[in-house]
C-alpha cells in the first residue's frame, strides 16, 4: 500500500494512522508536522487552540519513528497518532487554565489517569485545547480566551462545553482529542462540528485528574472521526482506576472486535416524548434518513414514548448545578468578579436549591433509570434520537451575556443530550446530515448501562453506508 501524499495526512482517522504507521507506511514526524500546518493555516480563524506544544510533539514524533525503525517492541494502538486535548486534564508541570481567568496560571502536580493510559497506548500530545469555562456551557463562548468558531462556518457556534475539541477534530488539526460530558460537551461539539463523539457509561473511564464539575455527571470521553476511532480510544482508556475510586470495575472488552456491520435483529427506540418535541425539519428529515441508513442494515425501528423524561431533565439539573455550586464555593466568595456573567449567574442558582431536593435528586435517579429502561429499552437494543432538535444556532443568537433573552436558547441546545447524563447511559453521536444552511445534523445513540460495544457496532454500521462523518470543512 502506497502512502498517502503529505496534503492528505490530517485528513486520515484516528485508526488509519495508527494502523498505517504500525505498518510502517507513514512516520510519525509526518503526521505531526502536517497536522501542524493545519493548525499554523487555520487556527487565528477557529480559536480551538490554547497552548500548542509545537516542539515537544515534533521530539515526541522523531523518538516514536526512531523506535520504529529500529525494531522495538510493538508499537502501541495509538503509536504515531497526534491528539490534543480539552484544557481541564491535568498533566505536570504544564497550566491547565480549565478555560478560565482563576486558573489561568494553575500547573497541576499530577497527570490524569486517561492521559497516561493515552501515553501507554503510544499517542502524541501536542498541547491543549479551547473550552467553555470551566467547561460550564453548552456553545462554546469563552468570555476570557475568546469564542470557538465552527469550522463550517465562523459566525456560528461549536457546541460545548468540549469546543476547541469538536472543532479541531473537525478541522484536521489532529486525529483525536479527550473532551468532557456533563451534560453533552462530547455530544453537542461533536454533532455541531460533524465528528463523532463518545459518552461512555457513567464512571466507566477514570475521571482521576481531571477538573471536575458535577460528581454526579462528569464523563471522561473521545471526539474523533469514526466509530471505529471511539471504539479504540474506549479500550485504550477504559477500566478501574485506584485513584479514582468511583471507576467501574467492569472488565473491559475488545470494542474494536464487535464492529462487524451487522445490525440484523437490533431493536431501536425512537422516543417521541421529549426528544422530538418541536424538532427543527431538517433535523427531523436527516433524523429519518439515518433510521432509514439503520435499517438498511437489518436494524427494526419502533416509537415509544417515556414519561419519565420530563423528571429526569429536572433532577439531571438540580445535581449539576449544586454540585457545581458546591465545587466553585470557595471562589465565588473570593473571586466572584472573574467568572464571566452567564457563569456566576449559574453557579448563584446552585446555592438557592433546598437541600432536600438535591437529595431527592440522588435518589430518584435509580427509580427513574429502571422506568426509562421499562418505557425505552424493554424489547429493544438502543434508543436513537437527533443530538441537538434544532439547526445549529449562531454564536450571536445563544451569547447569553451580551443579551440575556437568548437564555431560551442557549439551554434548549442541550436538551437531547442531558437526560443521558442523569441516567448514565453509554451515548455517542455521529453526523448524519447536514441542515439547510449547510451546518452538519447529528445521530444520538444509547443503550443499557455497559453496552458501549452495542452503541458503537450500531454506529459504525451506519458509517458504513455513509459518507458524513468523511467530510472536510471548507475553512
Amino acid at each position: 500500500m502506497d502512502a498517502p501524499p503529505t496534503s492528505s495526512l490530517a485528513e486520515l482517522s484516528m485508526t488509519e494512522m495508527a494502523d498505517a504507521f504500525r505498518r510502517g507506511e507513514i512516520r510519525a514526524e509526518a503526521l505531526v508536522g502536517a497536522c501542524l500546518s493545519r493548525i499554523e493555516l487555520h487556527d487565528g480563524a477557529v480559536n480551538a487552540v490554547i497552548r500548542l506544544d509545537h516542539d515537544a510533539a515534533l521530539e515526541a514524533a522523531a523518538a516514536a519513528d526512531k523506535a520504529r525503525a529500529a525494531g522495538g517492541p510493538e508499537p502501541g494502538p495509538l503509536s504515531g497518532v497526534p491528539m490534543m486535548h480539552k484544557d481541564m486534564y491535568y498533566r505536570e508541570g504544564r497550566v491547565s487554565t480549565c478555560g478560565s481567568r482563576i486558573r489561568r496560571d494553575f500547573v497541576p502536580k499530577n497527570t490524569a489517569t486517561v492521559l497516561r493510559r493515552l501515553d501507554a497506548a503510544g499517542a502524541i500530545d501536542m498541547g491543549t485545547l479551547n473550552m467553555a469555562e470551566f467547561a460550564q456551557n453548552p456553545t462554546g463562548h469563552n468570555a476570557h480566551f475568546g469564542h470557538c468558531h465552527n469550522p463550517w462556518a465562523a459566525e456560528y457556534c461549536t457546541g460545548g462545553s468540549s469546543s476547541g475539541s469538536g472543532a479541531g477534530v473537525a478541522a484536521r488539526f489532529f486525529a483525536a482529542a479527550l473532551g468532557s460530558d456533563t451534560g453533552g460537551s462530547i455530544r453537542l461539539p461533536a454533532s455541531i462540528c460533524g465528528v463523532t463523539g463518545l459518552k461512555a457509561t457513567q464512571t466507566r473511564v477514570s475521571r482521576s485528574g481531571v477538573m471536575p464539575l458535577s460528581f454526579s455527571a462528569d464523563n471522561v470521553g473521545p471526539l474523533v472521526r469514526t466509530a471505529r476511532d471511539a471504539a479504540r480510544f474506549l479500550h485504550v482508556t477504559a477500566g478501574h482506576d485506584p485513584a479514582d475510586p468511583t471507576s467501574a470495575r467492569e472488565p473491559v472488552p475488545d470494542y474494536e472486535a464487535a464492529l462487524d456491520g451487522d445490525l440484523r435483529g437490533t431493536r431501536i427506540a425512537v422516543c417521541e416524548t421529549w426528544f422530538l418535541e418541536g424538532a427543527d425539519a431538517p433535523v427531523v428529515s436527516a433524523f429519518e434518513a439515518a433510521l432509514d441508513a439503520l435499517r438498511y442494515r437489518g436494524a427494526v425501528v419502533t416509537r415509544v414514548s417515556a414519561p419519565a423524561l420530563a423528571a429526569v431533565n429536572a433532577y439531571g439539573a438540580i445535581l449539576s448545578r449544586v454540585e457545581g455550586a458546591a465545587i466553585h464555593a470557595n471562589w465565588m466568595r473570593e473571586r466572584p468578579g472573574d467568572y464571566a456573567t452567564h457563569l456566576s449567574a449559574r453557579l448563584y442558582g446552585g446555592y438557592a436549591i433546598p437541600g432536600h431536593l438535591y437529595v431527592e435528586a440522588l435518589s430518584r435517579r435509580g427509580p427513574l433509570l429502571r422506568q426509562f429502561v421499562a418505557e425505552a429499552l424493554t424489547g429493544h437494543d438502543l434508543v436513537a434520537t437527533p443530538t441537538l432538535r434544532a439547526r445549529v444556532p449562531t454564536l450571536a443568537e445563544t451569547d447569553v451575556d451580551a443579551d440575556p433573552a437568548n437564555w431560551a436558547r442557549f439551554m434548549a441546545v442541550s436538551a437531547n443530550t442531558r437526560p443521558f447524563n442523569y441516567l448514565g447511559l453509554p451515548t455517542v453521536s455521529v453526523p448524519c446530515g447536514f441542515d439547510d444552511r449547510g451546518l452538519p445534523v447529528g445521530l444520538q445513540l444509547a443503550g443499557r448501562p455497559f453496552a458501549e460495544a452495542r452503541v458503537l457496532r450500531a454506529a459504525d454500521a451506519f458509517q458504513r453506508d455513509t459518507d458524513w462523518h468523511r467530510r472536510v470543512p471548507p475553512l
